[in-house]
């Protein structure tokens, strides 16, 4: 229902999805849309309105990522690094997302090590 509103608002002119768009405007757009929350708009000012200072802090991805960068900080220490790298912070966010796709998760470790111990 959420692709279906979205995808009619966008057929009828009612958001526009092109770079060139009113973020701010689109962003509240598409807010109103039932089913779309923060982390949608901020994917979609990412990717498809070319917005180049987007960080999504509380995403699973980025704390994943900032570990594996070897950064231990809570969801405030992150907001606080994150401004550092303002008016940049889309392109930080590919680096941490791809840091935290090479990731092993955690959960996982443990039975790859007892895997190690017993082919010894």
């Amino acid at each position: 229902a959420s692709l279906i509103g979205l995808a009619r608002a966008v057929a009828d002119g009612d958001i526009d999805l092109d770079p060139g768009a009113d973020r701010d405007r689109t962003a509240a757009r598409l807010l109103a849309l039932p089913g779309i929350g923060p982390w949608t708009v901020s994917y979609i000012r990412m990717r498809a309105l070319a917005d180049p200072d987007v960080f999504m802090a509380s995403d699973l991805g980025v704390r994943r990522g900032l570990q594996e960068l070897g950064f231990a900080g809570g969801l405030s220490d992150i907001e606080k690094l994150a401004t550092r790298w303002r008016p940049w912070r889309s392109y930080a966010l590919a680096h941490i997302w791809a840091a935290a796709s090479t990731a092993v998760p955690t959960t996982r470790r443990p039975a790859l090590q007892l895997r190690e111990e017993k082919s010894a």
